[in-house]
């Protein structure tokens, strides 16, 4: 009896070991166990995601190679005659390396737990203070500067690369070092250690989800989520001015936005915007919203929402986009105001193909617009700026064959193109954030905006990189439409142009360029500062950027035009409103956009919330 009393209880405390063991293990502990089972499951979810991804285009995935056999062919040339160059960049990158190396293992042999003298470059990559005060992430963040010094110089020193070759080579050994920073990498990212090891590893398993979640959305590619996609709303929070569809066909609706005044400038506007995204962007928020402002300044005012193309849009060429869209679009205004003539604005490829637009109606003799404005618009296409890594045969080949396949150019190949260009704040930054600390992206209305793009037609995709990007028609031996021979000097409407200090889009002096080769003998040019979108949307009030403005001729040197030129601080919208204004005559009671005939929809319309797969 007492043995077997014994036996049970001995029994009993194991059980009761066992269930004290598991009592034992800490809150810490256990989260860690789920967070690590978790990580199985998003392990397959991923699996199956990536299983989605679309057939690889190596045209698009990289430069030909006939790039890397230039490249190479310049080093040799320069190796063979002038090895000194080469030997002394070498001993050069060896020098710095080894005595960073040696400087770093003297520290730790005397005892002394930091890292040498940093005489690096300030990067704002590397805010974190461990990089400066922690041996190992000091001395990877040194080696990796010293090594990116190395590369980028290596390239900038080659001789025997054209203008265009070299720019495109900087730009793809500028794509390596920024892809091999260590802050990119978990173990060498001190960010991203401590907060994984203060969240007990959930920002690991967070990050995973996000990276799934991106993964799943692109199927089966990836794109990095900028902004908060919960927290926002087309017709919601942001494209919210009132307004009503007043005409649509298969390319595009026609909103008419309701008066915000009791009387309005007789001429109607009609705002082009670019069909690469979505109109929106000029009607952010209540606050930044430039239809909003318009409409407060007692303009009539249109905007075209363009629709986003699927395959069946594959023959849809840019002559298809001005008969059936711009032409279409003014001959609707007019019929719905009564008026005779409308003023027209141009965003971004939408200026582009207003200036052909223009000059096809020019040729026509049809004098239905009195005045046009440009924003951030090229006309010449010489100075490629820094889309030049893009723009050889070997990519556009690429993308022609993708659009020859799909029917359009994806959304995704546009948003990944342009987010190299700024691949720090648009890629790797972003991609550490939300995969590597497990943060949830912002709520920022541009960067919601910046990720909902749209698919370009296959024919008006190559059209534009053909026949513009890379011959240049508009500019040089004229552009082929509708049985007509376009060139700039049929510019001859009024002009208004706007470009942006450090647009990396459409260079300033390359928009100057073309607004120089214009007809028309009324033109004036304005440079605001900031870039391809934050210089537009730049309401009065804020005070954030100024801009750059002259009654001098258009024409010259652009340098010579901006020293000379007056700089005011504060938004450009009041002084282009009045140039405006200026041209759309006496004021009449305000147009409501019920009274010109059905309404089809509510603004901001359908054809912005219609989804397309990309």
């Amino acid at each position: 009896m007492t043995t077997g009393t014994a036996g049970g209880k001995a029994n009993d405390t194991g059980r009761d070991g066992g269930d004290a063991g598991g009592r034992d293990k800490s809150p810490e502990l256990r989260l860690l166990e789920e967070n690590i089972a978790r990580l199985e499951g998003l392990g397959e979810r991923l699996q199956k995601a990536m299983s989605h991804k679309r057939p690889v285009n190596p045209a698009l995935e990289g430069p030909g190679g006939d790039l890397y056999y230039k490249t190479a062919a310049a080093w040799m040339t320069e190796a063979m005659g002038h090895p000194g160059r080469i030997i002394e960049g070498q001993v050069g990158y060896w020098g710095k390396a080894l005595k960073h190396y040696a400087e770093a293992q003297h520290q730790l042999i005397s005892g002394r737990f930091s890292p040498p003298e940093d005489r690096g470059p300030a990067d704002k990559r590397f805010a974190n203070p461990l990089w400066d005060s922690h041996p190992w992430f000091n001395w990877v963040k040194q080696q990796y500067m010293i090594s990116s010094e190395a590369m980028t110089k290596a390239v900038e020193a080659l001789d025997g690369l054209s203008g265009k070759d070299r720019k495109r080579a900087e730009f793809f050994t500028r794509q390596i070092v920024d892809m091999m920073a260590p802050t990119n990498f978990l173990a060498t990212n001190p960010d991203v250690l401590e907060r994984a090891i203060a969240t007990n590893g959930e920002s690991l398993v967070q990050g995973m989800e996000n990276l799934v979640r991106d993964i799943e959305a692109n199927h089966g590619d990836l794109l990095v989520t900028l902004s908060d996609p919960s927290a926002f709303s087309v017709g919601g929070n942001i494209g919210t001015t009132p307004g009503a569809v007043v005409h649509r066909n298969r390319l595009f609706e026609l909103i008419q936005y309701a008066p915000a005044t009791d009387k309005v400038h007789r001429t109607p506007l009609i705002m082009f915007p670019p069909w690469i995204n979505k109109f929106y962007i000029l009607d952010l928020g209540v606050k930044k919203s430039f239809v909003k402002w318009v409409v407060e300044q007692g303009f009539t005012l249109f905007v075209v929402s363009w629709r986003n193309p699927d395959a069946s849009y594959a023959e849809t060429g840019l002559e298809d986009y001005v008969t059936e869209g711009y032409l279409e679009a003014i001959e609707a205004v007019k019929r719905i105001t009564g008026e005779p003539k409308v003023n027209v604005i141009g965003y971004c490829i939408a200026g582009t193909t207003l200036a052909l637009t223009l000059g096809l109606m020019k040729k026509r003799r049809d004098r239905s617009v009195a005045s046009a404005t440009f924003f951030t618009t090229l006309t010449d296409f010489s100075d490629q700026g820094e889309f030049v890594p893009f723009l050889d045969d070997d990519f556009v080949d690429g993308i022609e064959k993708q659009c020859e396949r799909d029917g359009y150019l994806s959304r995704y190949f546009m948003t990944r193109t342009f987010s190299f260009l700024r691949s720090n704040e648009l890629i790797w930054q972003p991609a550490i954030k939300s995969y590597l600390m497990g943060e949830k992206p912002p709520a920022f209305d541009l960067l919601y905006w910046n990720g909902d793009g749209t698919n370009l037609p296959a024919k008006m995709a190559v059209d534009y990189l053909r026949m513009l990007c890379q011959q240049n028609r508009l500019a040089e031996e004229g552009y082929p439409l509708a049985g007509e021979t376009i060139t700039l000097g049929d510019l001859t409407v009024p002009l208004f142009a706007v470009a942006c200090e450090t647009d990396h889009i459409a260079a300033w002096q390359a928009s100057f360029g073309g607004i120089a080769q214009a007809g028309s003998k009324d033109k004036r040019f304005l440079l605001s500062e900031s870039g391809h979108i934050a210089g537009i949307v730049n309401p009065p009030g804020r005070d954030k950027y100024g801009y750059w403005s002259s009654d001098e001729p258009v024409a010259g040197d652009p340098a010579d035009w901006k020293a000379a030129a007056e700089f005011t601080r504060g938004s450009w919208w009041p002084a282009w409103g009045r140039w405006l204004a200026a041209r759309s005559g006496p004021m009449v009671p305000a147009r409501d956009p019920a009274a010109a005939g059905p309404i089809l929809a509510p603004a901001p319309g359908t054809y912005v919330t219609e989804v397309v797969v990309a």
